[in-house]
């Protein structure tokens, strides 16, 4: 049976979170503690404590400075890892005096701290193509070359402390395999120092990528830019509980403690169930036709599902009674969506019926990796199954950037980032075995 390990995001996710769960789930603390102390980062030290969270006992992970004794997270507004000074515009200096707190940091003096680090080499890898994905998504939002991006609170000290800590811990479980839940993100508005920007923000929503998300009853940013950034690039798959042997359960807390719910993150690690293959999950697949449906609602209907935490959603021709030509709508998504993607069916087409049925659905260990070209970087989807690397795709958006800002062709780049992938090697991705 493979190692399974299971990110229960129903009060969202970010990087303080991700590493209080894992800890919580039998982590060593002196053991994360000695590979972010060797990030020769002065001045900080790093703190686990038992809190309650609406009843709920959970680890806290923060970071201190040794001058201030305030914690430098805040999942209640945790825009502050996307905007400039955002924090201070809240009142929340995380213990940091202003004008200190935040080091423009650039990725390679980032990539040297992750260098002297005691992650394994493939681990640094991992921890540097993280934040050059962090550092394109705010290139893409501001419109600027990468090479041109000041790493305001990506640089800062506790987003470094967080990715790189993630990356040491889920090495240290060696799953074989990572599935998240859908994620809640919140919701409201969110102040930066760019005014008011709506919940998920910017570059949160940039870095999910393809990650089922919804908005809950908490109406505050619960999805950070950190922690969308370590699920989306973990994940293999978003969805329900897979069948599993549950070992060890961890619960990692957010700043807030909400009355509502238990403002955790919940890891469940263990063991994918015999005769259960690791990558089937549980899914429910919702079908209907229409026949007299004004087509310009069919991408009002497909925006508003995917919104809603649909996983896919498409459109056949059929023909239908009468020999009609009509449209036959299919939607595939977590079970536990099915009521909410059943509403907006019946509220945004024009169907008087749909059916719906469980089934198994069996998705390949994916991976973002990026590599370097002679034209820039570009991250290629890779898929492995049973550790043998089965697919690797350049990513079209960054091929067609790359051939638009450099007067070249998408396949001539499209061939660069695969002939870059092809020298980096292809070894897998996940950490130890099990």
């Amino acid at each position: 049976m493979s190692r399974l390990l299971y990110f229960d995001c129903f009060s969202g996710i970010s990087g303080d979170m991700v590493l209080g769960a894992l800890i919580d789930a039998g982590l060593p603390f002196e053991e994360l503690k000695r590979a972010l102390g060797s990030l020769a980062v002065a001045g900080y030290h790093v703190h686990a404590s038992r809190v309650l969270r609406a009843g709920v006992s959970a680890t806290k992970f923060t970071v201190h400075d040794h001058d201030h004794s305030h914690d430098q997270h805040d999942h209640d507004s945790h825009a502050h890892k996307h905007a400039h000074d955002h924090d201070h515009a809240h009142g929340h200096s995380h213990g940091v005096p202003q004008g200190q707190g935040h080091e423009h940091r650039s990725l390679p003096e980032i990539f040297s701290l992750i260098d002297t680090s005691a992650l394994s080499p493939k681990g640094r890898e991992r921890a540097k193509a993280l934040f050059q994905r962090l550092a394109e998504a705010e290139a893409a939002i501001h419109q600027m070359p990468v090479e041109h991006v000041h790493l305001h609170e990506v640089g800062a000290v506790d987003s470094i402390i967080d990715i790189v800590g993630a990356v040491f811990a889920l090495e240290w479980f060696g799953a074989d395999r990572i599935v998240a839940s859908p994620l809640n993100v919140g919701g409201g508005m969110v102040q930066s120092a760019h005014g008011l920007f709506p919940v998920p923000a910017p570059a949160t929503v940039r870095l999910l990528g393809d990650a089922p998300i919804y908005s809950g009853s908490v109406q505050k940013e619960l999805v950070t830019p950190t922690g969308a950034l370590i699920v989306s690039s973990y994940a293999a798959s978003f969805g329900p509980i897979p069948a599993m042997t549950v070992e060890h359960v961890g619960y990692g807390a957010g700043d807030n403690d909400f009355a509502s719910t238990p403002n955790v993150l919940r890891v469940l690690v263990g063991r994918a169930t015999a005769g259960v293959h690791a990558g089937a999950e549980r899914v429910v697949v919702i079908e209907c036709e229409m026949d007299d449906m004004n087509p310009q609602l069919f991408g009002v209907a497909m925006d508003r599902l995917y919104a809603a935490g649909a996983l896919e959603v498409f459109y056949v021709p059929a023909q239908m009674k009468k020999n009609r030509p009509g449209t036959l709508l299919t939607v595939v998504a977590a079970p536990d969506r099915r009521e909410a993607l059943s509403e907006i069916i019946f509220t945004e087409t024009t169907t008087i019926g749909l059916r719906y049925s469980e089934v198994d659905r069996e998705c390949l260990q994916r991976e973002l990796v990026t590599v370097e070209t002679p034209a820039g970087a570009v991250r290629v989807k890779v898929a492995w199954r049973n550790g043998r690397l089965v697919n690797a795709v350049p990513e079209f958006e960054d091929c067609a950037a790359l051939a638009a800002s450099r007067h070249l062709s998408v396949k001539e780049v499209q061939a660069l980032a695969v002939k870059a992938f092809d020298a980096a090697g292809r070894e897998h991705p996940q950490g130890r075995p099990s």
